[in-house]
């Protein structure tokens, strides 16, 4: 069998003195022109082409992104999370229709700027990145020795607004006995997301102490209904353990199961509604995390202990929520700062009056 990478042919599996099967791929070549192979090794002849296949596929001359795509899925489909496959999908589907019939060989930089373009003009930055993450690792994949220099457009902040100790003291007194209560408290005191929530099952809690160790997600296959599956964190950072304050495990004592019978999207339209009838401002579910973040740093709690109790696996969502400081708390630092220097001034020896300069 004779495999192809553009016009290059790589030769077929060749038997070692040792009795294996080698085959070599054509890796890149550098800057000084000098050819680098990528060798793949096993005791049979087909399953080192086999190998080398599967490290590039492009070799095969009927290979278009569509194949590409797909196989790059079904590769990784059980290491990845159901959420992350369903993504993929959707950005193949819908986001690469320049780029699904043609050739991996043929693929060109200027192919993959063309749909960025495209993207950039009808989605948001942060969607056009994923969409061209995924499209890097299909090429890296299937066409290493391609260089990518797309050019992204430029990410915009943010508009976080964080929920003011105020804003959650009203839509907790409101909340006082009914099903939302508990999902509020287990968000702004924890924080958990509002999948874990909905996936927490009273096995999972100890006391006071609460393992989140599982995580609601919708999920959608091909030719399938969307349905919310249970499976465990999407991270290794999102299992965790945290311990809640006294009064909010009050609240689960002597349930059973799952203590929050409610979907993520239920959760999120009965937290809409409520927020409606008290005329607060209209946040998410999940800025209710932002709030439990501002809190503890406000309260001078390191950040590598409120990124454990969080399930964040960096600082970067931290900084982005410490960059938009709650405001009824914007006063009591200016006042503590302003302080701190009237003291210090108050303090300063001062220097007596020069006298007059009367002249010889």
């Amino acid at each position: 069998m004779q495999i192809r990478n553009g016009g290059n042919t790589m030769a077929t599996a060749k038997k070692l003195p040792s009795g294996s099967w080698r085959v070599r791929v054509y890796s890149h070549t550098d800057a000084d022109g000098k050819k680098h192979y990528k060798s793949f090794t096993a005791p049979t002849k087909k399953e080192a082409e086999r190998q080398a296949l599967e490290y590039a596929p492009s070799l095969r001359n009927d290979l278009t992104f569509e194949s590409a795509g797909n196989e790059y899925i079904q590769l990784r489909k059980n290491t990845l999370s159901p959420r992350t496959v369903e993504d993929y999908r959707r950005t193949l589907d819908n986001y690469c229709t320049h780029l699904l019939r043609i050739q991996i060989g043929d693929i060109k930089d200027r192919d993959v700027q063309i749909v960025i373009n495209d993207l950039s003009g009808r989605l948001s930055p942060k969607t056009v990145s994923n969409a061209h993450a995924f499209i890097s690792a299909v090429l890296r994949t299937y066409r290493p020795a391609l260089a990518l220099n797309t050019r992204l457009p430029q990410r915009t902040k943010p508009d976080l607004y964080v929920p003011t100790d105020g804003d959650v003291s009203i839509l907790i007194g409101r909340l006082r006995g009914t099903a939302l209560e508990l999902p509020v408290m287990l968000a702004a005191f924890g924080p958990m997301r509002r999948g874990e929530i909905c996936a927490l099952s009273a096995d999972h809690i100890s006391g006071n102490i609460v393992h989140v160790c599982q995580n609601m997600i919708k999920v959608q296959e091909r030719g399938m209904p969307r349905r919310w599956i249970i499976r465990h964190p999407k991270s290794y950072h999102g299992d965790r353990f945290i311990d809640y304050p006294a009064f909010v495990a009050e609240l689960w004592k002597g349930k059973t199961g799952r203590i929050v019978r409610m979907t993520p999207d239920v959760l999120t339209g009965e937290f809409k509604r409520y927020l409606k009838q008290l005329n607060l401002p209209d946040f998410r579910f999940h800025d209710l995390r932002h709030y439990s973040a501002s809190i503890q740093h406000a309260l001078g709690v390191p950040d590598a202990y409120i990124m454990q109790r969080g399930g964040w696996s960096t600082d970067a969502v931290l900084k982005s929520v410490y960059r938009h400081t709650m405001s009824d708390h914007q006063s009591e630092m200016s006042a503590l700062i302003n302080n701190h220097f009237e003291s210090m001034t108050r303090s300063m020896p001062r220097n007596k009056k020069s006298p007059a300069n009367t002249g010889p």
